[in-house]
């Protein structure tokens, strides 16, 4: 059954860039220098700030300076990182004023990771500085609906991760689940699902989204 909203606002990595082999790379080669356990942190590290991370699996460390050495990790990994199929169209089929872009990732790798993959940058672009609270707190989500005017229920929210789909259940909104990193309790929760972005497809009529699902 299609669904109408008036915003699109989307994760980056994981829903419409592919970054996950690099993502793990380097939190694998930080764990590994640090003496931790890189399986656990891999279990733990998707759709959220370094930040976050950092405090649950190194409660001891500087996160300040364990999170400067991670974001210039980050900044300079390009292997593997590409657009998701069907991301470029539908991007680019959203108005300019429709659709955000909510990242736990630091703004230099969201600007990195989007050049690479050959994605538009959007008007509103919230990345890890500009929250105080990561997901799965609401906080990013709801930056971005203020920021484009949008009433936070008439915004969709697409996400992958578990801590992303449960900051915009928070924060009021319908979430698209996209398979990949959430577990399957946590896309079950979802209001619906698809295997990958480029099952969702939209068309804008009279100022507002009309989405459906191929394939969902």
């Amino acid at each position: 059954m299609p669904v109408t909203c008036n915003a699109l606002l989307f994760d980056l990595d994981g829903v419409l860039v592919d970054s996950r082999d690099g993502v793990e790379l380097v939190w694998r080669t930080w764990a590994e220098t640090r003496g931790l356990d890189a399986d656990r942190i891999i279990s733990v590290v998707h759709g959220r700030r370094a930040s976050e991370t950092v405090r649950e699996v190194a409660p001891q460390a500087d996160a300040a300076a364990e999170v400067a050495v991670l974001e210039a990790m980050e900044a300079a990994e390009t292997r593997g990182i590409r657009s998701f199929a069907g991301a470029a169209s539908l991007l680019a089929s959203l108005p300019p004023t429709a659709w955000a872009i909510v990242t736990s990732g630091a703004p230099a790798v969201a600007h990195l990771r989007l050049g690479i993959a050959g994605l538009p940058t959007p008007a509103v672009l919230v990345t890890a500085a500009d929250v105080a609270h990561g997901k799965p707190s609401p906080e990013g989500y709801l930056q971005a609906a203020r920021r484009l005017g949008v009433r936070p229920a008439d915004c969709v929210v697409v996400e992958d991760a578990d801590a992303g789909i449960a900051a915009g259940s928070a924060a009021g909104m319908r979430v698209v689940a996209v398979a990949g990193t959430a577990s399957a309790d946590t896309l079950a929760r979802a209001d619906f699902r698809v295997g990958h972005v480029g099952q969702l497809e939209v068309e804008v009529a009279s100022g507002a989204l009309r989405l459906s699902f191929a394939g969902g």
